[in-house]
């Protein structure tokens, strides 16, 4: 789907009165290891960035070129992170609205519309609209994403030299074969989300 097709969300918002839309998506839910990471960005509707799509469906270049433009392009953005200990005290969902919330009402500019990936039920301060599979749907949701992985990659690419036995600079706490296999030689670190290793105990 073309940039411009992925717009209609926006425009319905757009439509309905509403001057500062954001776009809310997270990154890191399925990992063993590290945060999840959340991002927030409210876009300039009638100076399009090409190219913007499902994180998951760009190269790493082209995610860190596009994190760059966004970032210069955005009206506001908040990016935050919810840690491993986090995720194992109040669970990877509730860590996920945690740091959307915290994205989306900590914003330096206010939105008066969120459009969120796939997660309901957040406190937030202004109206919402979640879409399933929003990232690849929506122009915002997808520079969220983007901006969400960057952080989340360049995060465990830095954290790597501290435990550099895990490879996490390749795989980024993802269950990987290399990765189980270093679990099962050396156990989990202190970036491990225990609650999601439970598997080990068997």
């Amino acid at each position: 789907m073309e940039t411009v097709d992925k717009l209609c969300y926006e425009n319905r918002a757009q439509q309905l009165g509403h001057r500062y839309i954001c776009g809310c998506d997270e990154v890191g839910r399925g990992p063993l290891a590290g945060p999840v990471v959340c991002a927030s960005v409210i876009l300039p509707l009638d100076d399009i960035i090409f190219g913007i799509d499902d994180s998951k469906k760009l190269s790493a270049k082209k995610r860190k070129t596009l994190s760059e433009i966004i970032k210069n392009k955005a009206i506001s953005y908040k990016i935050s992170f919810k840690s491993e200990k986090i995720v194992d005290e109040i669970n990877i969902l509730n860590a996920t609205k945690r740091a959307m919330e915290e994205c989306i009402n900590g914003m330096d500019v206010k939105p008066d519309f969120a459009l969120i990936d796939a997660v309901t039920g957040l406190d937030l301060v202004c109206d919402s609209q979640s879409i399933i599979g929003g990232d690849a749907k929506s122009y915002l949701i997808g520079a969220a994403s983007i901006l969400a992985k960057v952080a989340r990659d360049e995060y465990m690419e830095n954290i790597d030299s501290a435990y550099s036995q895990y490879g996490f600079a390749k795989h980024k706490g993802y269950g990987t074969k290399e990765h189980m296999e270093a679990l099962r030689k050396y156990g989990p670190c202190e970036i491990h989300r225990k609650s999601f290793l439970k598997f080990l105990e068997k």
